[in-house]
């Protein structure tokens, strides 16, 4: 009612401003205050008229709008019967069913057990089906435990014999294939991403190789595919031994712990990766070792010729300027008729000048295997520097971030061992021939003092 109220307030407020509108346009053209009053009365009888009419209009929704309203509780109230009829009716049904269950349980008695038993059987298995490599070979088992497994467990339906005895079968076979070393074909993805169809041995339930390589199966998506990372060669020689075999023993490297082991193996670092954790300083350290390398293999050759020159000279009474041992016994035939004293000292001078030829880059090579572990401390130091950076921004929580940082700190020690050691090794040897060959030329020269002294 109040609506109704608030429309003809409005109704009338607006007919009044049109009445105003057209009183002030028809003012304009009055000629006198009578015309205009007249015009007033007439344009208040026509806004009566449309008053009434709107009325009436708002008077018959009102009625058709109650009609709407006893029409929706009516609805209201039958929906609230047929709620009080399911509720009563969904209680019925409760009890009928407890009834149901407590009389199914009575009837299975110890099969109800027996069957709890397959269901948690079937779950089990399905988890070890999944993982296992004989799944490659024979797909579609997990799915049916896992299928028999809900269906159980969701409902009241029971196993068939035949689903208990495809249980059973499925675990022998489990235990028969692990034993067998078995050869059948299959989609293989390859590290490149490319799906080839290839021969594949299965080796039990431990291992699938195909082309010398290792495989690994997908538990989720079932397929095959290859290691990215192999482990050592000698896995894979193994690998491609057992392939190549057509019955008899070969040794092959498998991982009795379903792939932990297999895992570490590929991804411990190779010898290029263990270089690059030695970083610059690395790189640096075997620079170094390449050089003095080079610079013993040198010294090698040329002490090696040299000896065998000098053991040549040893059976030649005539010198040879070729050899440092024929430079030696020369000076004897420039200086034939001077003293003792005198040919000792040129035979001195002539040592002395053979010495540093044959000690030439001997101290290089014993500088750098002394510089060699301590640039690899350097690199240790600076490691351990810079794991200990890491450790203050993202604390202890992880060690492999620890562990990681020390390994590849620790790299540069190694680098700097494996150079100095045989540098070290190098030098010694070296050195020793040199001193054998300096040790030749003074006891051949104290040979000739001695033979000119005898000769005075």
């Amino acid at each position: 009612m109040k609506s109704i109220v608030k429309v003809l307030t409005t109704g009338l407020f607006a007919s009044l401003v049109a009445t105003g509108a057209m009183a002030q346009s028809a003012s304009d053209k009055a000629l006198d205050l009578d015309q205009l009053l007249k015009q007033l009365e007439q344009g208040q009888i026509a806004q009566n008229k449309d008053n009434q009419r709107r009325e009436k209009e708002f008077a018959a929704k009102v009625a058709e709008q109650d009609q709407m309203l006893k029409d929706a509780t009516g609805k209201r109230n039958d929906e609230l019967k047929n709620s009080e009829n399911l509720e009563r009716q969904f209680q019925e049904n409760e009890f009928k069913l407890a009834d149901l269950n407590d009389a199914l349980t009575n009837r299975l008695g110890s099969l109800k057990e027996l069957f709890g038993v397959l269901q948690q059987v079937s779950g089990d298995t399905k988890g070890k089906f999944q993982n296992s490599v004989i799944s490659a070979q024979v797909p579609g088992r997990a799915e049916f435990l896992d299928g028999l497994a809900q269906s159980m467990g969701s409902s009241s339906k029971l196993a068939s014999i035949d689903e208990i005895e495809r249980v059973w079968f499925e675990i022998q076979r489990e235990m028969t294939e692990s034993g067998k070393v078995t050869k059948f074909t299959t989609d293989v993805v390859e590290a490149g991403g490319n799906k080839v169809n290839k021969e594949v041995v299965r080796v039990g339930s431990f291992a699938l190789v195909a082309d010398g390589k290792y495989l690994d199966m997908n538990p989720s998506t079932g397929t095959v595919a290859e290691l990215i990372r192999q482990p050592a060669d000698r896995y894979g020689e193994s690998a491609a031994n057992l392939q190549a075999s057509n019955g008899e023993l070969v040794e092959f490297g498998l991982d009795p712990t379903g792939g932990s082991i297999l895992g570490l193996l590929v991804q411990a670092p190779n010898f290029q990766e263990r270089i690059e954790q030695g970083g610059l300083v690395g790189y640096i350290i075997l620079a170094v070792g390449a050089v003095g390398l080079l610079l013993a293999l040198e010294r090698l050759i040329s002490l090696t010729l040299i000896k065998a020159k000098v053991d040549r000279q040893l059976k030649n009474q005539q010198p040879n300027k070729d050899n440092p041992l024929g430079r030696i016994l020369h000076v004897r035939e420039e200086f034939p008729n001077v003293d003792t004293e005198t040919l000792e000292l040129k035979l001195t001078e002539a040592i002395l000048g053979e010495v540093p030829k044959l000690g030439r880059n001997l101290t290089m090579i014993k500088i750098i295997s002394v510089v060699a572990p301590l640039m690899g401390l350097l690199g240790t130091v600076t490691g351990m520097i810079n794991t200990f950076q890491a450790i203050t921004l993202f604390g202890t929580g992880d060690p492999k971030l620890m562990a990681g940082g020390i390994s590849t700190a620790l790299m540069t020690t190694v680098l700097g061992l494996v150079v100095a050691i045989p540098m070290t090794l190098l030098y010694a040897m070296l050195n020793t021939r040199s001193k054998n060959i300096v040790f030749i030329l003074q006891e051949q020269a104290s040979g000739v003092i001695a033979e000119r002294a005898e000769r005075s």
